[in-house]
């Protein structure tokens, strides 16, 4: 029951982040998965498939509160839809003592990418209004794909990122267009891993109980995606992810190094997440301070 109440809460908690933020359900989601002893493969295409859900209704919710830009979410999309694909194929191919480690390594490179763009940098709109390329679109889309279906996460952490720093789209419409460009994505990533591993082994008690969290999650996500801070959220969220695949890499599953070391490292993560996660909530209380001062003295 713990479990089934668990998967809920993660399809929820994941959801809320990536809906928040245009990133994080899958690198959220997979991570917890994989702690609980779930294969690579398998985690992946559990998360694909729950995706084809949330996506959509997270695309409904964006869409309703205006937060799309078609031309992103077609150019992307579509590329995206073909390296997802390719990749699901490559990692139900893997042996899983192969995928583990590489899993948790690209999961542990992408946590630190979130935490450290959330702590440290802001959102550029030097560039706003701006057009974007399809030759610019279409590669993105093709690489945060493949990234995505092989470490179960990273089509937000790429394509997100890479597209706020552009500084060309409202980040809000950013947010928008690449959840509901990621429908594209889950679908074709679930279509390489049942081709792969066909339906043996896939949860789907599992998938329908995230599901309900994720769909659950998305409207309110969609809402809070105009009020949230998303730098706090950034840096929490990626200091979870570098922690829980610190603990898979020391594993036995990877470098298999002492307790000794664990605790070393593990103390080091979370100081380090700690000191990131309060120096972005001081550096929003000065902005809304500043904020503040400015209108008062119109």
């Amino acid at each position: 029951m713990q479990i089934l109440v668990m998967l809920g809460l993660v399809g929820f908690g994941a959801q809320m982040v990536d809906g928040s933020l245009g990133m994080g359900f899958g690198a959220t989601s997979t991570t917890l998965l994989l702690a609980m002893g779930t294969s690579p493969a398998l985690a992946s295409a559990t998360v694909h498939l729950t995706q084809i859900g949330t996506t959509l209704a997270s695309g409904l919710s964006h869409w309703r509160f205006g937060n799309l830009d078609w031309r992103v979410v077609r150019r992307i999309g579509i590329p995206g839809g073909i390296g997802a694909f390719v990749g699901a194929t490559f990692l139900s191919s893997l042996s899983t003592a192969a995928a583990t480690p590489l899993m948790a390594g690209v999961l542990f490179v992408l946590g630190l990418y979130i935490l450290i763009r959330f702590t440290a940098a802001g959102v550029p709109v030097a560039n706003l209004g701006k057009p974007l390329r399809n030759r610019f679109l279409a590669p993105l889309g093709l690489v945060a794909g493949f990234v995505n279906a092989t470490a179960g996460g990273g089509w937000g952490p790429i394509s997100t990122s890479t597209l706020l720093a552009s500084g060309r789209i409202e980040p809000r419409k950013v947010v928008g267009s690449v959840g509901t460009s990621e429908f594209m994505v889950a679908t074709s990533a679930s279509a390489g891993f049942l081709l792969g591993l066909g339906f043996s082994g896939v949860e789907f008690s599992w998938v329908a109980l995230m599901l309900v969290g994720g769909v659950t999650a998305a409207p309110i996500a969609a809402w809070l995606v105009r009020h949230i801070p998303p730098r706090i959220l950034g840096s929490a969220v990626g200091g979870l992810i570098v922690l829980l695949n610190s603990r898979t890499l020391l594993s036995e599953h990877a470098f298999d190094a002492s307790s000794d070391v664990r605790s070393s490292v593990y103390v080091v993560v979370m100081v380090v997440w700690a000191a990131a996660v309060v120096h972005v909530v001081r550096v929003h209380r000065r902005q809304l301070g500043q904020e503040l001062v400015g209108t008062g003295s119109r």
